[in-house]
Order: structure tokens, then C-alpha cells, then sequence
């Protein structure tokens, strides 16, 4: 039944937090920020592999062959938790772009700057777009990629995909590297704010890398094939 499975998952998710970023605060002086970074991609791998074995939520990765040698703009769809999680254990290293309100979270915010992601103030859009391309264009040239979800919040699967920000052209642009696009369903199965997993199996597709010199037109290039990939999965 999903409400059992829901129930032991859950538990069993909430509980390994503890161990974990406890685990990676413990470390943070010792060991470089690649290294907490694969320790949080095993956890997040156990974490996975226990939705899938509890709640029947499996996936499958098409287009691998397209994620490139060097650092790129990773920039995917948000409908849930799954994909924050999963797109970590592709790209290593990488620094997420978060709500600043998450570091304040006891124990798993702590973890989480530890990782050193790219903070946003959503009261003041302006400078944190200044500071995103800023910090986003040494952190690829210091072989980190960037992972961007450029709805800007997460959005429920029947509305599709939303308009995407142009801060992942500009870094583009900035910095030489391309942008990655990624489309998935997973908001099917780990539904946003909901308790209750829904078994099925989400497709994460990604595409070939885009490269241009108009971050306008790389931003829509990058959000065309997502909806139309989107479409495409569902």
C-alpha cells in the first residue's frame, strides 16, 4: 500500500538526516567541498533507493552521452524534491542556486552551506541576479557546475513548464560554458508538500549542451526544449 510504504520511507528519510549533516558539519574543516559532496551523493543514492524499493518510485536517465567533460549550466524543470536530490549525484562537483531562508534550517541548512551553493534574497531580485552571475562564473571556472532550476519555484506537473529566467543565459554568456537542459515528471510520483508517494517511473531526460552569444536566445533555446521534451515524457 503507498501509505505504508509513504510512512516507512518518510521516517526512514527524515531520521538518516541526522547522521548525515552531522557527518558533513563534522568534516567540513577537514575534507574539500568535492569530497562532502560525494559523502551527500551516497546518502541521496540510499535515500533514492529506498523511495524505490517502499514506494515503487523508480526512474531512467536518457541523453547521459550529452552531459559534457567540462562544467556546464545545469538547468532542469523544479516540480519536487526528487530532482533537487537526484541532479547532485550527476554533477560532481556542482553548487546549487537556493532560497537563503534554507540555511537557517537546524542541522540540514548547516550541511547544506557547507556545500557552499550561490544563496538568493528573493526580496531584492536585482543584486541577486548580479551575485548569481558573479559567483556562478568563478565557481564554472573552478570546475563546478551550476544547477539551476530557472522557473524560480517549484510548479506542479498539469501546469506544464513556466517561463525561465534569464540568468542562465547570462552565466552563459559570462563565463563560456554551455547550458545543459534537463526535463523530467518527477512531480508525478514525490508530489511537492504531499505525503503520499505515488509509485510510477520518472523520466529525466537530457539534451545537448547550448552554446551561443545572446543569453536571450540561449534562454529560450534551453526553455523550447524543455516544454517540448516535457511534453514529449508526459
Amino acid at each position: 500500500m503507498p501509505l505504508i510504504g509513504s510512512i516507512i520511507f518518510n521516517a526512514f528519510f527524515y531520521l538518516s538526516l541526522i547522521p548525515i549533516t552531522t557527518i558533513i558539519i563534522s568534516l567540513y574543516f577537514f575534507i574539500s567541498t568535492k569530497r562532502l559532496q560525494w559523502l551527500g551523493a551516497m546518502w541521496i543514492k540510499v535515500v533514492l533507493n529506498a523511495l524505490k524499493a517502499l514506494c515503487g518510485v523508480s526512474w531512467k536517465v536518457e541523453g547521459i552521452q550529452n552531459i559534457p567533460n567540462t562544467p556546464c549550466i545545469v538547468v532542469s524543470n523544479h516540480q519536487g524534491q526528487w530532482e533537487s536530490f537526484f541532479l547532485q549525484t550527476l554533477f560532481i562537483p556542482s553548487t546549487s542556486i537556493i532560497k537563503k531562508e534554507l540555511l537557517l534550517i537546524p542541522l540540514f541548512g548547516w550541511a547544506l552551506r557547507c556545500m557552499k551553493p550561490i544563496t538568493l534574497n528573493r526580496l531584492n531580485r536585482v543584486s541577486s541576479l548580479k551575485k548569481v552571475i558573479k559567483k556562478g562564473v568563478i565557481k564554472l571556472k573552478n570546475g563546478f557546475s551550476i544547477i539551476l532550476f530557472p522557473e524560480g519555484t517549484r510548479i506542479s506537473p498539469e501546469k506544464g513548464i513556466q517561463p525561465f529566467a534569464r540568468s542562465c543565459g547570462l552565466l552563459s554568456v559570462k563565463s563560456g560554458f554551455p547550458v545543459l537542459p534537463i526535463c523530467h515528471n518527477s512531480g508525478k510520483y514525490w508530489k511537492n508538500k504531499k505525503f503520499i508517494k505515488s509509485p510510477g517511473e520518472v523520466v529525466l531526460r537530457i539534451g545537448e549542451p547550448i552554446l551561443g552569444r545572446d543569453p536571450k536566445v540561449i534562454t529560450n533555446d534551453a526553455y523550447n526544449w524543455v516544454k517540448n521534451n516535457y511534453e514529449e515524457i508526459n
